[in-house]
């Protein structure tokens, strides 16, 4: 039985989704966040050193990080929503899979970062912080954003998900920054809101919501 430590509001339900499209049995250990820093609880570091989500028990191992833990779990069945090997989908699944964090999460968690310095620091330095947050973002981070939305557009315009016609495990990991990225209100192109609907309206999808709980980025 494979067991998903899954915290809320967190990379871990792209996890419950692919266990849903994949078929796979598994169980559910539910984190909540420290309501104060929205950090993952210490309860995590005795599953692993980190104590980040997602990870995951299976076979009496323990695997962390998104990625890893898609492949471990396509792999086990059987390279479901993989392209096949020495194809152009496969080679831009193995692109998406690792853009998703590689790439596209930085900018966002950036986002989230400067967001936070001014309402968080000292009362006599919060101008400067505020300035100084602004100042990065309009200058670096909200770019770099339209950047990464303008490439997913033309992406999608090409294509009906990331690889091409056939919806795989990369959509799956790409649907986290998508949705963050949708979620802060940046701004998003038809294509792009496409993609989003069409995922959401998956019946694994909402299996995975119905076993996660409620998720503040859908």
């Amino acid at each position: 039985m494979i067991t998903v430590h899954h915290l809320e509001n967190s990379r871990s339900q792209r996890v419950l989704w692919l266990l849903e499209e994949l078929g796979l049995d598994y169980t559910v250990k539910g984190y909540a966040r420290d309501p104060a820093t929205m950090l993952a609880p210490r309860e995590l570091r005795a599953v692993h050193p980190l104590g980040k989500s997602p990870v995951i028990e299976a076979e009496g191992r323990v695997v962390a990080e998104t990625g890893a833990i898609v492949e471990f779990l396509t792999a086990r069945a059987g390279s479901a929503l993989v392209p096949p090997p020495d194809t152009p989908e496969r080679a831009r699944y193995t692109y998406f899979l690792h853009y998703a964090e590689g790439s596209a999460m930085p900018p966002l968690l950036l986002k989230l970062v400067f967001s936070r310095l001014a309402p968080g620091s000292p009362a006599l330095l919060r101008p400067l912080v505020r300035a100084i947050a602004k100042s990065v973002t309009g200058g670096f981070v909200d770019p770099e954003l339209r950047r990464h939305a303008a490439y997913w557009e033309a992406e999608l315009t090409e294509r009906p998900y990331f690889c091409g016609d056939a919806f795989t495990a990369a959509d799956i990991m790409m649907s986290f920054p998508l949705e963050a990225f949708f979620a802060r209100g940046t701004g998003a192109g038809p294509r792009l809101t496409d993609w989003l609907e069409r995922i959401h309206a998956r019946p694994a999808y909402k299996r995975a919501l119905e076993r996660g709980g409620p998720y503040a980025y859908a």
